[in-house]
């Protein structure tokens, strides 16, 4: 297990120098504090419209803003943030296989699961510290203005969507396995979330499509309860792990 934890502190070591690791932490930061402050912003930003708009035909009423408010924006804003950490580190394995500099490793007779899974593990709490951290900030700005109390199941919500996040990053890690090319990477991931919102239109089969789980805000309506995303959160962890395992067994049929 030496070798695999030397695999896991170079992730680590590479994510600080090139300056990633600060990089996705400032952004999920901004994110975090955007959420609540766009929704305290709110009144404010129509008020100042409100003139120019009346003078176009439209009438503002009162507005009224609260936590729900703020957590609308959270569910607006996690995918742009999924979006940016997977641009930022679709290169992770892809950039290696085409340096070559995986090659003396492996040729050394290192185990190549561990290199994989040494990368998957860096993701994962990357990607899982970064969330929690932008939940977090919202929900304490939120507990701060407002009432957390009129948002249901807001932790449940939150682990769905990370869930979702997870099977992308999956999915990112067996498109690096089988192409060389960051765009392939990006191209493969994109094209399978996309197609996963156009079968949504499918009545039958949308309770068991994982993009079911970035849907938040429905569950902190009380639009749905928890159990109607179960469905959705079975399918994504069986091609989470699927995932996995397949970049695992077709990264030991790479020849270098």
């Amino acid at each position: 297990m030496t070798t695999f934890w030397a695999f896991c502190k170079k992730e680590w070591m590479e994510l600080m120098r090139t300056s990633k690791l600060l990089v996705i932490s400032i952004l999920f930061i901004l994110f975090g504090i955007m959420n609540p402050a766009m929704a305290k912003l709110t009144p404010w930003l129509m008020e100042t419209l409100s003139h120019d708009l009346e003078e176009s035909g439209f009438i503002i009423g009162e507005i009224t803003v609260d936590a729900l408010t703020s957590w609308t924006q959270f569910y607006k804003n996690i995918p742009m943030a999924l979006i940016a950490f997977i641009l930022l580190l679709s290169g992770i394995l892809v950039n290696e296989l085409q340096k070559g500099t995986l090659i003396p490793i492996i040729t050394k007779g290192y185990s190549r699961w561990k290199i994989i899974t040494a990368k998957v593990l860096s993701l994962f709490f990357l990607w899982t510290g970064g969330f929690f951290m932008c939940y977090g900030i919202t929900y304490f700005y939120n507990s701060y203005f407002w009432d957390n109390s009129i948002a249901n199941h807001h932790f449940a919500a939150a682990v769905f969507s990370w869930t979702f996040g997870i099977m992308v990053i999956s999915l990112m890690i067996l498109f690096s396995t089988i192409s060389k090319n960051t765009g392939t990477v990006l191209l493969g991931c994109g094209g399978l979330v996309a197609l996963m919102y156009m079968l949504e239109m499918i009545g039958k089969i949308k309770d068991f499509l994982p993009v079911k789980l970035m849907d938040g805000m429905s569950l902190l309506t009380s639009a749905c309860d928890i159990s109607d995303y179960y469905k959705a959160l079975v399918v994504c962890i069986i091609i989470s792990v699927l995932s996995f395992l397949l970049s695992l067994l077709h990264f030991n049929k790479i020849t270098f």
